[in-house]
């Protein structure tokens, strides 16, 4: 058998055999997938995996992504989307100005909106309220994927609430899920290194359970491609792996690739497709209890994501709209898809489009 034949060549026999076998593959496993130069085997691997699972399906959803404001007090080295108050970069969304963004996209049949911002030292625990609440009078129907555990820490702060009062505050406002940003890498020494100001991964993932427990789901992500190494990057995703087989919480794991222009990390050199491939790849080997990986087209760019979809991804994310985050960090992906165009995206990949909503329930099948 050709594929066998090829992971023999590779060194990875001794991991098809636990793919095949439905075995739990382990760190030494993870760091080895890394560390292998045939990252066309790897990719063998998790395509096994991920159809198994989905079989010919890729996944896509209809959402509208708002950043409120890009004002932070955490100053992330690899970030180039916070700024400081008073910087020509700033901008800060009014609760009027998110629903004009609302409102201009309220024929559209959006299932999803998404909204994510900095942690602004100015704004109110209320406002955060009130743009839930205000959304939802607009759109009852749309799911709101809002706030990462990074800014809730945030929100518990300016408060004074507990953690789990503020979740049941934005809960009771129309928060249906957390997004998962701003896990980046879990490991201390990176942390220190990138984003000493922000939480710890531990509280990260403390906050995610927290919020899986009151019933709040979430995606979990991982920031690759700047300090990290191998090891830290399979201890993250073995991390999250951990938490998953605790609460089930996670519906879906985004790889995101990280983007140097215009951060404090600009000297260092842009990820490359191959090593999105196989992170991508490892990820959905490693991820056995988390249904989803995406292909994030913002960060890949489509001809990247497209491949990816032959690596272990299932899902292409979605019409997005309006995206700043990976942008301001040079993203040269396109601010937007339309359906039609998502739905030839995945088909010249040779896969099936299927939308979805954000906890893959079927929309619809292309027709």
């Amino acid at each position: 058998m050709e594929m066998e034949r090829t992971l023999k060549g590779a060194g990875l026999f001794d991991i098809w055999q636990k793919v095949k076998a439905g075995e739990r593959l382990n760190f030494d496993d993870g760091v080895k997938l890394f560390r292998t130069d045939n990252f066309r085997a790897v990719g063998l691997l998790a395509d096994y995996v991920r159809r198994k699972l989905h079989g010919n399906r890729t996944y896509y959803v209809i959402n509208q992504h708002i950043n409120y404001s890009n004002i932070c007090g955490n100053g992330c080295r690899f970030c180039a989307f916070g700024q400081s108050p008073g910087s020509p970069q700033a901008f800060q969304l009014s609760v009027a100005d998110i629903l004009d963004k609302v409102k201009e996209r309220l024929n559209d049949p959006i299932t999803e909106i998404h909204i994510v911002g900095g942690c602004h030292p100015a704004l109110p625990f209320s406002f955060y309220l009130d743009v839930l609440r205000e959304i939802k009078k607009l759109r009852p129907d749309v799911t709101l994927k809002a706030f990462t555990a990074v800014e809730i820490a945030h929100f518990a702060k300016l408060s004074g609430l507990s953690e789990k009062e503020v979740l049941q505050e934005l809960r009771s406002a129309g928060l249906d899920v957390l997004p998962g940003g701003g896990a980046e890498i879990f490991s201390p020494r990176v942390r220190k290194m990138v984003c000493p100001e922000k939480i710890s991964g531990d509280e990260w993932l403390r906050i995610s359970r927290l919020a899986h427990k009151i019933g709040i789901r979430s995606n979990a992500t991982m920031l690759f491609g700047h300090v990290e190494s191998i090891e830290e990057r399979v201890d993250h995703l073995l991390r999250l792996r951990d938490l998953q087989d605790q609460t089930s919480g996670f519906i879906c794991f985004i790889p995101l690739a990280f983007q140097p222009s215009n951060t404090s990390l600009s000297n260092l050199a842009k990820v490359t497709p191959i090593d999105c491939l196989k992170t991508i790849a490892v990820s959905r080997l490693l991820l056995d209890n988390i249904l989803h990986v995406k292909s994030y087209w913002i960060m890949l760019g489509i001809n990247t994501a497209q491949v990816a979809l032959h690596f272990g991804a299932d899902d292409l994310d979605g019409t997005v709209i309006e995206e700043k985050i990976g942008h301001m960090a040079g993203a040269e992906s396109d601010q937007a898809l339309t359906r039609s165009e998502l739905i030839r995206v995945i088909r010249e990949a040779g896969f099936e489009a299927v939308e979805r909503d954000t906890y893959f329930d079927i929309v619809r099948k292309a027709a």
